[in-house]
Order: structure tokens, then C-alpha cells, then sequence
């Protein structure tokens, strides 16, 4: 039986003769023409749909990263506190402490399942309040490629002057309001893990708005090495560059990245269309007053048990007995032992949707017939 996987990466072909000829010309060290080439492509690409005029992308190791780096250079650091989404991968809210710093936990508004607004302003405010000081940044996230309330996110932010970093290491490809997401704040992050929209194996983006921040940004990155001719250090920097042969990857999929997007859209319709009808199973569909067009990273439903006779982890275990790989949603961040000390502004959302989502398999490599058949087994599951 052929397995249905989750997000399986898939290859256009081009990415052998990129990584080919970093192999030819002993380009095989971190840096060199394929890292150069995958930042330009990165740019020029989201040149297409942008929310600044200019956009400049560092090449990184992982979208982790990325997020580290962009809090490097707000000058994070011990004593400060930094508001982060709740409901989302852990790898949102650790660079905080790798700064020293104390991430501050923020819930989700049900449309999006991303940063509730109202609550970012009454964290902001209560912060203030508390410590005399605000957040020195906020780290939204558009989970599964969800477009955020940014507009909203954004105009708090401006208010009291707080940087934003948004993390989009699943939402390569969504836009909102015409522009594409990561592009909004004062940083963005793209990750190019083996399931994301396109692979470099591993690795990720920071996203910048001048060439200055894109310059001292690679500085770090390279372990901040002065200009000097032998190795001197007057900072602390990181060893955080995409290798010459992951970009070459890298530089390859940036040829099919706008066919998996409207590959990801397309088996999220086919699950739209297909489930509808079906008591207690509810796709997700963000709403937004602006509009908003989401890259489906993963098309992830609810299961109400009231209603279905059957939890999302029995449907879970039925479909992989089946051979069909699911996964359930992010246990949120205010829930996980290790930041069970951490400030949270919660409101129950992204704790009931954890208690009843299921991610179901979206990726490159889903065909039609996949996804026929994961939903013909969800309609026989009793």
C-alpha cells in the first residue's frame, strides 16, 4: 500500500544542475554564486507582490534562524520581553531565549486562528503597566499559511512604536490585501524545511527593507567577522549561512515555487468542495475583511465529536492504519511545560482548535486521487 504523506518535498529537475555545478566548480564551501543567484531570485521575486518598495532576503541556515538574527538586530536581550502568537511551532518563540529575553504569549481570534489584535493592544498595555516598559517586539504568525489580522497588527504596532518580525515560514506565497506576507513588518522570515513550500533540505530567508539591515544581517550571520585581514571578533556573531550547495536546490525549486502554491490551492478547493456536507468535519477557510489568499501550506479541518461520534485522534489513528499520515495542530506555546513560567494573554481559541484540528496531507506531491481517497475514508469512518 503507497503511503500518502503529509508534505512531501518534490523536485522540478533543475535543482541537479545547480547543485552539479557547485560540485564542478568546488563551490561546495558555505557561500558562493548559488547563494548570491537563490537571494537574487528570492527578491526578484517578491518584487511581484510587495508591501515596500524594496525587499532584500539573506540566505540562511533554518527560518530559526532567521527569527534569531531579526531579534539580534532590534537589540534584544536580557530583561526584555518580546510578544509572541501562542498558537505555533516552538520555533517562534525560542530565539527569545536565546537573547535572554522573556517571550510574552498571545491567543488567537477563530478566523484566522493567528495573533487576536484586541488582545495584542490589552498585552501591550498590561506589559507597560507592569514593568515599566514595552515589548521590544512582536512575532506574529501565519499559521499554515493563514493570513494574520497584519493590517490590525500593524496599526498597534505603529501606536507604540514596536517592531514586527512575521513569521512566515508557512505562509510563502499568501497574501493579503494584494501583498505578500512577510513583507509587512520591519523583518520577515521564510523557512525552506524539507516540508515547506520549496526545500533547500534545510534552511530559510530573513527578509529586510535596506541594504544596510541585509549587510549587518550577513555580518552576524558569518560569525561577525571584521574587515580586517586576519580574524578579528568586536561582536558575537553566528554560523547561520546557507550552504552554496542547498542554495543550489534552492535555485531550482525557485522555478516551480508558483506551481506548488497553486498546486497547495488547489488540493485545499478539492477538500472544500469534497468534505462539505459532512456533520461535525469543518475545513478551514480564514475570513478577513481585507482580502486574503492563503497558500494552503496545509489544509487543516476541526472535528466536533458531538457531532461525528469520534475525536480528530481517532480519525487520526484510522487514517494512518489506512496509510495516510495527518498531524494535529500546534500545541500552543502557553501550554508547553517549558514556558508554563511565561506571561500568556489567553482566551481558550487556539486551546479548543488544538483539541479538535487535525493537518491533513496538502503537500506537492498529493494528487487528486490522494485526496479522493483520504476523503472517501473520512466519510466511511464511523
Amino acid at each position: 500500500m503507497s503511503k500518502i504523506w503529509l508534505s512531501l518535498a518534490h523536485m522540478g529537475g533543475a535543482e541537479r544542475h545547480f547543485v552539479r555545478e557547485a560540485f564542478d566548480t568546488n563551490w561546495v564551501a558555505p557561500l558562493g554564486p548559488n547563494v548570491d543567484g537563490f537571494e537574487h531570485d528570492l527578491e526578484q521575486w517578491l518584487a511581484k507582490h510587495s508591501a515596500q518598495e524594496e525587499n532584500y532576503v539573506v540566505a540562511l541556515s533554518a527560518g530559526t534562524a532567521a527569527i534569531h538574527l531579526s531579534l539580534v538586530m532590534l537589540g534584544v536581550g536580557p530583561g526584555d520581553e518580546v510578544i509572541c502568537q501562542s498558537f505555533t511551532f516552538s520555533a517562534s518563540a525560542n530565539p527569545i531565549k536565546y537573547q535572554g529575553a522573556t517571550p510574552v504569549f498571545v491567543d488567537s481570534e477563530l478566523n484566522t486562528w493567528n495573533m487576536d489584535p484586541y488582545l495584542l493592544k490589552d498585552a501591550i498595555e498590561d506589559r507597560i503597566k507592569k514593568t515599566g516598559k514595552k515589548p521590544k517586539a512582536i512575532i506574529p504568525v501565519y499559521l499554515y499559511g493563514n493570513p494574520a489580522c497584519i493590517s490590525e497588527i500593524m496599526t498597534i504596532a505603529n501606536e507604540y512604536e514596536i517592531p514586527v518580525v512575521e513569521d512566515s515560514a508557512e505562509a510563502m506565497g499568501s497574501k493579503y490585501d494584494g501583498k505578500y506576507c512577510g513583507t509587512f513588518g520591519e523583518y520577515g522570515i521564510f523557512s525552506f524545511n524539507g516540508n515547506k513550500m520549496i526545500t533547500t533540505s534545510g534552511g530559510g530567508a530573513l527578509i529586510c527593507h535596506s541594504k544596510e539591515d541585509a549587510d549587518r544581517i550577513k555580518f552576524y550571520a558569518t560569525q561577525a567577522r571584521e574587515k580586517f585581514s586576519y580574524y578579528q571578533h568586536e561582536k558575537i556573531g553566528y554560523n547561520y549561512r546557507l550552504s552554496n550547495v542547498s542554495a543550489g536546490i534552492g535555485r531550482g525549486q525557485m522555478l516551480v515555487l508558483d506551481e506548488h502554491i497553486t498546486h497547495h490551492q488547489h488540493v485545499h478547493q478539492l477538500y472544500d468542495n469534497a468534505l462539505k456536507g459532512i456533520a461535525g468535519i469543518t475545513i478551514k477557510n480564514p475570513i478577513l475583511e481585507k482580502p486574503c489568499q492563503p497558500n494552503y501550506w496545509l489544509s487543516t479541518i476541526t472535528v466536533n465529536p458531538e457531532e461525528t461520534g469520534y475525536t480528530y485522534r481517532q480519525l487520526s489513528d484510522f487514517l494512518a492504519k489506512e496509510g495516510v499520515e495527518t498531524r494535529p495542530l500546534w500545541k500552543p506555546m502557553h501550554l508547553q511545560p517549558v514556558y508554563k513560567d511565561a506571561p500568556s494573554y489567553v482566551n481558550g481559541i487556539s486551546e479548543s482548535q488544538f483539541n479538535i484540528g487535525l493537518c491533513l496531507p496538502s503537500g506537492p506531491m498529493v494528487s487528486d486521487a490522494d485526496v479522493e481517497k483520504i476523503v472517501q475514508l473520512i466519510k466511511q469512518y464511523k
